[in-house]
């Protein structure tokens, strides 16, 4: 199985293409690194490919805040402004004045 390069990149704000809800990406796979069990659990008719990045996202929509792991394909840019909620965002990452985040962990080595 051949990986590609990510589109999206960490501490970015992205939104579910089919789905309303949209987070913050904490981390990639370069390709689908999950159970056989998850993957088939997707209906066929809608399944995505393993052969491209994952992402896994800080996500929510406008009940509840929770991980997700997106496929590239399932997901746009959130271009919106709009301040996400999630209680685990301030653990991880810092907000730029851009509207993206930064991770932490990364402060101390910048």
């Amino acid at each position: 199985m051949e990986s590609r390069v990510a589109k999206f990149s960490i501490g970015q704000v992205v939104k579910h293409r089919k789905f309303p809800f949209r987070g913050v990406i904490f981390d990639v796979d370069p390709v689908f690194n999950n159970t056989e069990e998850w993957w088939l659990s997707i209906p066929a008719d809608v399944r995505p490919t393993k052969d491209q990045p994952y992402y896994h996202l800080l996500a929510e929509n406008a009940e509840t805040e929770y991980t997700a792991y997106v496929s590239e394909q399932n997901l746009l840019p959130d271009d919106s402004g709009q301040p996400l909620r999630h209680p685990q965002l301030r653990d991880m990452f810092t907000l730029q004045r851009d509207g993206s985040y930064k991770l932490r962990m990364s402060e101390k080595f910048s």
